[in-house]
């Protein structure tokens, strides 16, 4: 039996709870958690915003040890540190085949899965988002795991799971932040602050930092931003006025609120590039008249998972760790126990902090 945090219902409190783990069954890996972050997804997954089956153990952004393995699995051994990677693609739908491996049609199938059961009345228990995090270990189909990169601690790649790989993604594949460009950041939580890391990385000449919170103006700049605004009604109008009345080359908006998005398209110059990371409900409506889309010559995308494949950008994050470029520890502003997820939620919706890390 393994403690776990589970959702027992959409909208219902999480529950600790001790659950029994199967031994993996061919093409299956069982790891033992070393940390797991704390993600807004995991809240909108618990609060009905992004639909999953319940009961369910949520976490989806982990790193651990190999316990065992199932028949089958060779790129990975008992004892190994791995990374678990909750969209693993297929290699075969159409999405796949055109090289977009992080808009596969069926990376999420797993999720449906029944992979435990709750040890007190054996009620089945699905995975969240296919690998079940917040839990002491997992069992995870072997397409979830990917080696651990040799150089970091296991409790800091576990944010390469999720926040990191975003975060550079949105940065890197979505916007394609050139050297000396503008770029403006809206939101300093842990994908915010992978960004404004990225962002310093590609060579942005300005990174403007854009939160609710004054409290987090010197996170932010920790993590290179060079200017830090406020949230208001007047922000577009800022950062204009920190860049020549231009506006800048890129905004990465990572809240997913309708105003926020619309705010980030306001803010970016004359042919400027708008990249949406942040997930918001269905009844956030954004609304353009025809004309500015005609005159502003912007470009407004979608971003999944960073438009990343992970089993390539792992290890250019990995080097870039190892280099010193990407700080990994400074995302985390708090560590807690499964037992302090709950009030990580609350602060993700008050606006606080950076990263929450579960450590085991």
């Amino acid at each position: 039996m393994v403690r776990a945090a589970v959702l027992p219902a959409v909208g219902a409190p999480l529950e600790i709870a001790e659950i029994d783990l199967p031994d993996p069954g061919p093409g299956r890996v069982r790891v033992r958690l070393a940390a797991a972050g704390v993600c807004h997804s995991d809240l909108s997954l618990s609060n009905g915003t992004m639909r999953v089956p319940v009961p369910a153990v949520l976490g989806h952004e982990g790193a651990g040890t190999v316990v065992a393995v199932g028949e089958g699995v060779t790129h990975v051994a008992p004892g190994a540190g791995v990374v678990l990677n909750w969209a693993p693609s297929c290699g075969s739908c159409h999405a796949c085949a055109l090289g977009e491996v992080w808009l596969c049609a069926n990376a999420l199938n797993g999720a449906a899965d029944v992979y435990a059961h709750r040890s007190s009345d054996g009620t089945d228990l699905h995975p969240g988002l296919n690998v079940a995090a917040f839990a002491e270990e997992t069992v995870v189909p072997a397409s979830c795991v990917l080696p651990a990169p040799e150089g970091v601690p296991l409790t800091e790649a576990a944010l390469l799971g999720c926040a990191v790989l975003t975060g550079y993604g949105a940065v890197h594949h979505s916007a394609r932040v050139r050297q000396g460009e503008t770029v403006a950041v809206y939101g300093v939580g842990g994908v915010g602050l992978a960004a404004l890391q990225s962002a310093r990385i590609a060579g942005a000449s300005k990174i403007v930092a854009v939160d609710v919170s004054p409290a987090k103006e010197d996170l932010a700049r920790a993590a290179g931003a060079t200017d830090f605004v406020i949230a208001s009604e007047n922000t577009a109008r800022e950062i204009r006025a920190l860049t020549g009345k231009q506006g800048v080359d890129v905004a990465i908006e990572c809240v997913g609120r309708a105003s926020t998005i619309r705010t980030a398209w306001d803010s970016t110059r004359r042919g400027g590039r708008t990249t949406v990371v942040g997930i918001g409900g269905k009844d956030q409506q954004v609304t353009f008249n025809a004309l500015e889309i005609f005159h502003w010559g912007r470009t407004l995308s979608g971003c999944v998972y960073g438009n990343t494949d992970p089993a390539r950008d792992v290890p250019v994050l990995a080097e870039h760790v190892r280099a010193g470029r990407l700080d990994l520890g400074m995302l985390v502003t708090e560590r807690i126990g499964l037992e302090g997820i709950p009030a990580a939620f609350d602060n993700m919706l008050a606006g606080k902090g950076g990263r929450a890390l579960v450590m085991f």
